[in-house]
């Protein structure tokens, strides 16, 4: 499987913000996407998502499921947490496992207690998401890439409101995931402590791999 973009130019109302840029992310790979604010990390993370269309140029899913799209074979998380204030943590996850139901044979529950123990948010499952702290209202919206299989992970700025612990938690989830030939694609301005990851630097002038 491989995740590639060729030639790919992206405009935001009048600016070009990405301008003939290719890449490609084997799958057991992830991919950071680094450089100063403004030079589109953000604008490439959303539209391989599928949320922006791009001006000109491809990106596809090498080798994935043919009947379904990238987007459809992709966990996104945002800037956005994706949860409803006043479910419980428990609940919250109930809801994106049964939303994001996958092909596999794991129970709803056990994807939950997974999420769950993989953020380490077991001791908070009863409480009402509202009542939660920055940092951990962050760690139940990236416990989502757990409910459900995406061989695709697309991460803008996944670390805001993380602790040094609740880092590494994310880093740990990451690499079981290339460990399991999935691949990410992560923007970030600090470094994550991936085992199997390549950076693409962008600048407003060009992209350096």
């Amino acid at each position: 499987m491989k995740l590639a973009a060729e030639s790919l130019v992206l405009v935001r109302g009048s600016r070009t913000i990405v301008d003939g840029l290719s890449f490609a992310v084997q799958a057991g790979r992830a991919l950071a996407l680094t450089g100063p604010n403004g030079v589109g990390k953000t604008t490439l993370i959303r539209a391989i998502a599928g949320f922006l269309t791009p001006a000109s140029g491809t990106i596809r899913l090498d080798g994935g499921e043919p009947d379904l799209t990238l987007a459809e074979q992709s966990h996104y998380i945002g800037h956005l947490n994706g949860m409803k204030s006043s479910l419980t943590v428990e609940e919250n996850l109930a809801f994106w496992a049964l939303y994001l139901r996958d092909a596999t044979a794991v129970a709803l529950q056990d994807r939950v207690s997974d999420a769950l123990a993989g953020f380490e948010l077991d001791v908070l499952r009863d409480i009402p998401a509202g009542y939660l702290s920055a940092g951990q209202k962050r760690r139940l919206g990236l416990a989502r890439l757990l409910v459900a299989r995406r061989p695709v992970w697309l991460l803008d700025e996944p670390t805001v409101s993380l602790d040094a612990r609740s880092t590494e938690l994310l880093a740990a989830a990451v690499d079981r995931h290339t460990e399991s030939n999935g691949i990410v694609i992560a923007a970030t301005h600090l470094a994550l402590g991936l085992s199997r990851t390549d950076e693409l630097q962008l600048s407003p002038h060009r992209a350096v791999a």
